[in-house]
């Protein structure tokens, strides 16, 4: 549709104002038109058969199709594009073409066809500067024609602003007058060139309709051809690295000239050979299906030729190619040396590589395309003496394009693929074999058992350790509980003997009708009451002693009695406040019992003999007293030394 469309646009304006090229070449034009509309004709009968896409699903229905391309707006306008208006040629004249204007209304077909054209075509860019370039060009061809009607309306070389008299033979031809009205409105729209000063209304305004589409046309131009170019520098910019950030960069640390200049000389290298680095970044736009069969034509055949890959699953190959990665090295960079860590196998896709010594002059190999190497550093196979290690020196010669498959990549696919990471593994021990780099599958398998059964070892040691610690801390835990309950039981055994006391010191302190009764037993009930204490002190001294040293010994636990607001906390922490805490309380009920006493000497029935018994047995409980304190003393010294 592209011809019949541009022939309507540039040649029904070309007969309309340039009389002379309509008659000349009127048979000419009569075919061409009508050429033109058969081809209209059979557009709308293809666009009938033409399938849709409903909900992602072709619909080829003839009914469906009819239906739908009859009720659109698109077969109005072809409709009347194609209306047979050259009847009227017999009521204005054959010399009238302007009667098939209605021709032009197929213009938005024209976009279409060339929005196609432009995704399907290998050089959008060039193509989009190639519309552009059309579009102009008939925009000029346009204003040209009706410049030359203007001109001939006002009268050919009235003014020198018009076309010139046509009388003169040099400005008669045909050929004349279309290439210097062409020109002329060429300078008026890309505004180079004087063009001469109109003179009369028409002609300003025509030239200012000119200028205002010139500006508009210039912004065109400037606008796409701008786009155009940031387009291509995006392209490259993503085909290739910036080139100009490496070079400030090396500028700003003042890296030396010899590595500058190898590394401009790489840059070249990629440019001149368009050698594509980022394949990833460019292709990641595509769904990953589409990504694996453009790696799988890419790469496969390469990847092929890799020992340890064939008569791999086609599956595996194809997770496979989308890992490799490829890296361009230039002349005497070493690839890999001897003793380094391999991290990844290298397949060569173009150049050559020089097996040599460690000297760097020596070589015992030359690998070309197709080769690879590094294949067994990456494979982690059992046995391998050399381990992941490299074990030989690969320098290039020239600049080299290889493929690179990292270890990491390798693990990850072969994770899904048990079966083929056997076979490779297998195939890598045939090689490492013959190359007999490989250790005895006998000792490894020896070496592997100790190793276990030093794990083992190690293991149940640790166990036993850690069963003797937990046996220790039960121990402990029981003595602890021990110590808290007789600490406990001692505690309420004293609150107990507290509360029995307390009573019978009040009723030796009330006065009142029962005071002689009190004071008659004082004399010989106090004396009884002493004695019975010195004995009960001597009976249970050892008991005691023995529970003062429980109450001294217990520092792991505290315990709280509550009563009538007041706590007793167990001595854990400072088991002497606690030894003298007690010591207070005796020496507070023997106040107590020495006033009492006192009070009694100056009651009246009181005898001599009774004062000299109650001195006597006062002293005898001093020296008790005295006694008791030494011991708790030497109680105390003892604890201290136990803490």
């Amino acid at each position: 549709m592209i011809f019949p469309i541009v022939y309507n646009w540039v040649i029904i304006i070309l007969r309309t104002c340039f009389s002379a090229i309509a008659l000349s070449y009127l048979p000419v034009w009569l075919t061409l038109d009508y050429l033109s509309d058969l081809m209209y004709a059979v557009d709308m009968i293809i666009t009938v058969h033409t399938g849709y896409l409903d909900q992602g699903i072709l619909i080829t229905d003839l009914t469906q199709l009819k239906k739908r391309y009859l009720h659109s707006k698109r077969f109005l306008k072809e409709l009347v594009s194609l209306l047979p208006t050259d009847f009227f040629y017999f009521v204005f004249g054959i010399q009238t073409p302007l009667v098939r204007v209605n021709r032009l209304l197929r213009m938005s077909r024209l976009d279409e066809a060339l929005d196609r054209m432009e995704t399907r075509t290998s050089y959008p860019n060039t193509f989009r500067i190639s519309k552009l370039m059309i579009y102009i060009f008939v925009l000029i061809h346009w204003n040209a024609c009706l410049y030359f009607a203007l001109s001939s309306y006002i009268g050919f070389g009235s003014d020198h602003w018009v076309y010139p008299n046509i009388s003169n033979p040099v400005f008669a031809s045909m050929r004349r007058q279309y290439i210097y009205c062409f020109w002329f409105s060429a300078q008026i729209f890309t505004t180079v060139g004087d063009t001469p000063l109109p003179r009369r209304e028409e002609e300003y305004l025509f030239m200012i309709a000119d200028l205002l589409i010139a500006v508009l046309v210039f912004a065109s131009i400037v606008g796409n051809v701008g786009n155009v170019i940031s387009s291509l520098r995006d392209r490259d910019n993503v085909f290739f690295p910036n080139h100009e950030l490496v070079k400030a960069y090396l500028r700003s640390h003042h890296i030396s000239k010899e590595l500058r200049l190898r590394i401009d000389n790489w840059y070249q290298h990629l440019h001149i050979n368009k050698k594509i680095m980022r394949e990833n970044e460019i292709l990641q736009q595509l769904p990953l299906h589409l990504r694996t069969e453009i790696a799988v034509s890419v790469h496969l055949p390469t990847l092929s030729k890799v020992t340890i890959f064939q008569s791999c699953e086609t599956s595996l190959l194809e997770e496979l190619v989308l890992k490799l990665t490829p890296q361009v090295f230039s002349p005497g960079e070493y690839v890999c040396r001897k003793g380094d860590v391999g991290h990844e196998m290298y397949i060569i896709k173009e150049g050559k590589l020089a097996v040599v010594a460690d000297d760097g002059v020596t070589e015992f190999a030359v690998l070309s395309e197709g080769n690879f190497f590094g294949e067994i550093s990456i494979l982690n196979i059992k046995g391998n003496k050399s381990g992941n290690r490299r074990t030989a020196n690969i320098r290039s010669i020239g600049y080299s394009d290889l493929f690179s498959l990292s270890k990491e990549d390798l693990t990850d696919v072969l994770s899904e693929f048990p079966a083929a990471k056997r076979h490779l593994e297998e195939k890598g021990r045939q090689i490492l074999t013959k190359m007999g780099m490989l250790e005895e599958s006998g000792e490894g398998e020896q070496g592997e058992a100790e190793k276990v059964e030093t794990k083992i070892n190690r293991l149940q040691k640790k166990l036993e350790v850690l069963q003797t610690k937990l046996a220790r801390l039960m121990v402990e835990l029981e003595s602890s509980n021990r110590k808290m309950q007789a600490r406990v039981e001692q505690l309420e055994w004293e609150v107990a003997a507290l509360d029995t006391e307390l009573p019978e010191t009040d009723d030796r302190e009330d006065g009142g009708d029962g005071g002689e009764h009190r004071r008659g037993e004082g004399v010989g009930g106090e004396v009884e009451w002493q004695r019975e204490e010195a004995e009960g002190e001597e009976e249970h001294g050892s008991d005691t002693k023995v529970k003062k040293q429980g109450q001294g010994e217990d520092n792991s636990n505290d315990v709280t009695k509550e009563g009538d607001g007041e706590s007793t906390k167990s001595t854990k922490e400072n088991p002497e406040s606690e030894v003298k805490d007690v010591n207070e309380e005796e020496k507070k009920r023997q106040d107590e019992g020495r006033k009492n006493k006192e009070k009694g000497d100056d009651r009246p029935g009181k005898g001599d003999g009774a004062e000299i018994v109650h001195e006597e047995k006062k002293e005898e409980k001093n020296g008790e007293d005295k006694h008791d304190e030494k011991k708790e003393k030497a109680k105390e010294g003892s604890d201290k030394k136990d803490e």
